[in-house]
């Protein structure tokens, strides 16, 4: 697999990544590995000191794609452990779930961006609700990840940035067994949301802000144009 054959020894050899309580992660059985996310390359440095697969879900395009750049594109995202759904339509969260949930009922690890996309700033984002729901379900433990320095390794808009030594945190795993039954409860989905994301918060130290990122994405958007237009003091 790629991971272990060729991008990830690349990975480990040129930004020698720190990892931190890699203990945590289950040797074997299922579990959601609920991480914040700064960059496009977050999925590729989380699971290097792991010694299991960590998958994730992916544009169904990826898998698709004709010619030899599909090709390409096909045994890479296959090869480094991600699942194709369709993302286009109004169905594409259910197909995300059920997606992790098969891959959690064959007893493998899954990974996740509770915040839904890429931080804009570097701060920490409100979580979507999703997580808990397939904790509950599943029934598999979450483990908190933080992930850091990977936006000054691939910022946001940028292919690449600057060199830096990325630290993964995996945080103790959280047990959410004392609401079985309670996943279509959306308080108690918030409540263990808002509890991921806290713990979340705790390894990575990032400024946390009670909104959702897209949200933040679409303020800054508006408000950017605002500013160039401000005349100079």
């Amino acid at each position: 697999m790629l991971k272990w054959v060729a991008i990830g020894p690349w990975l480990k050899l040129v930004f020698r990544p720190r990892v931190e309580g890699a203990e945590n992660v289950p040797a074997e059985g299922p579990a959601i590995l609920a991480g914040n996310h700064l960059s496009y390359a977050d999925w590729l440095f989380m699971p290097l000191g792991l010694p299991r697969m960590v998958r994730f879900v992916a544009k169904a395009e990826y898998f698709t794609e004709p010619g030899v750049k599909g090709w390409f594109k096909k045994t890479f995202f296959s090869g480094t452990g991600n699942v194709p759904i369709d993302r286009s339509g109004a169905d594409a969260a259910e197909g995300a779930l059920l997606a992790a949930r098969k891959v959690l009922d064959e007893g493998e690890l899954f990974g996740i961006y509770p915040e839904g996309t890429r931080s804009h700033d570097g701060r920490l984002y409100r979580g979507k609700t999703g997580v808990a729901r397939l904790a509950l379900i599943t029934k598999a433990p979450v483990i908190p990840v933080a992930v850091l320095k990977t936006d000054e390794v691939a910022p946001p808009g940028k292919a690449f940035g600057r060199f830096a030594q990325p630290t993964v945190r995996f945080g103790k795993p959280l047990d959410f067994s004392r609401y079985d039954g309670l996943e279509n409860d959306r308080y108690i989905l918030r409540s263990i949301t808002d509890e991921i994301m806290y713990e979340i918060m705790k390894l990575s130290g990032q400024e946390y802000v009670d909104m959702y990122a897209s949200r933040a994405k679409e303020l800054a958007k508006q408000q950017a144009p605002e500013a160039h237009d401000k005349p100079a003091a």
